[in-house]
């Protein structure tokens, strides 16, 4: 069994030769520890895991003051690690989103990252998408702060603005599909430690309907489907279990949630990923405790099938490379089924 087929068979909860790993992204100090003389962030994870994950290609041109201002029209500022923070966007009230045109889904270039990874890695690696759902892109598309506020104050002109950013997802997973991809991820975290960003009936209401119509377009294409989101989701559980999602990332510890509690009450109807704590155990943990935290993740997960190992959000900076490289050791070693 190769990478893409250990995947492909995690998500769809069938037998399994060992559990597969990935991570979203793994920092370039980690990947230049791990590997010297320096690898790509593609080569590396194909080097090292189940799977690549790439982005969607958009240009984006950098502002006087130093930030960045996406195709989307999204303003964003870097800060030391690779993801960057959104502070502005181009919509703010309704006549803005009847003026606004999304990015081509057919632009030249636009899968050109997809492509490539696919060319190099797809016979045997599972090549992950990154796209979307109902939370980031609409909150990006103004300051997050004023974006919270008008789901309150204009929940019509927030539901119009959620229904826009999923028709433009929509296109731009059946360009995606023509490539031959298979897997995609949604990276919307919706959700504190203390539990969800806006209240479960907030989100039924007025984001649940969009959810559900992305993820069947998505699954309609042929897609496996991986949702990530941070925090602790307990309140949404139901409608992401209901939106039909192929497999739930991290079961975040920081948050409270429990891996082996989700795989004994819901193992049978979605599979997992995670969760060895990022912010701890891989940051400041000895080997013995990586070693303890990984094992105890395979223990009470690993089950027939239907469970991907990874950290409990992804390799950042901070973490020590050689607590990465021990992780994945006990999992090569320790996830076998045969």
């Amino acid at each position: 069994m190769n990478s893409l087929e250990r995947i492909q068979a995690a998500l769809r909860r069938e037998p399994l030769d060992r559990v597969p790993t990935f991570e979203w992204l793994i920092d370039r100090k980690v990947i230049d520890a791990l590997t010297p003389g320096g690898a790509s962030h593609a080569a590396f994870c194909a080097r090292w895991t189940d799977a690549v994950c790439v982005d969607i290609n958009y240009s984006a041109q950098k502002l006087p003051d130093g930030k960045i201002k996406d195709e989307w029209g999204m303003v964003k500022e870097y800060t030391t690690e690779a993801h960057s923070f959104p502070v502005d966007g181009p919509i703010k009230r309704m006549e803005d989103l009847e003026g606004y045109t999304p990015p081509d889904p057919e632009a030249p270039g636009r899968f050109a990252e997809l492509k490539d990874a696919l060319t190099k890695y797809g016979k045997d690696k599972a090549v992950i998408l990154h796209m979307n759902d109902v939370w980031s892109l609409p909150s990006r598309m103004m300051p997050f702060d004023d974006f919270m506020m008008l789901i309150i104050d204009q929940p019509e002109f927030i539901r119009s603005l959620v229904k826009m950013t999923v028709d433009a997802q929509i296109e731009l997973a059946w360009q995606a599909a023509k490539t031959g991809v298979k897997f995609l991820y949604t990276g919307d975290d919706i959700a504190y430690n203390n539990g969800p960003m806006i209240s479960p009936a907030v989100f039924r209401e007025i984001f649940f309907p969009e959810l559900k119509r992305i993820v069947r377009a998505y699954k309609d294409l042929g897609f496996l489907v991986i949702k990530h989101t941070d925090g602790n989701i307990m309140p949404l559980l139901d409608m992401y279990l209901e939106a039909g999602f192929d497999c739930l990332d991290p079961i975040d510890p920081i948050a409270g949630m429990d891996l082996e509690f989700m795989k004994k009450n819901y193992g049978d109807v979605i599979s997992l990923k995670g969760n060895v704590n990022c912010a701890t155990t891989l940051v400041s943990g000895s080997v013995d405790d990586v070693v303890s935290e990984t094992k105890h993740c395979l223990r009470v997960a690993k089950g027939k099938t239907g469970y991907i190992a990874s950290s409990s959000n992804s390799i950042h900076s901070s973490v020590k490379p050689e607590n990465y490289r021990v992780m994945l050791e006990v999992i090569f070693e320790q996830g076998r089924y045969t």
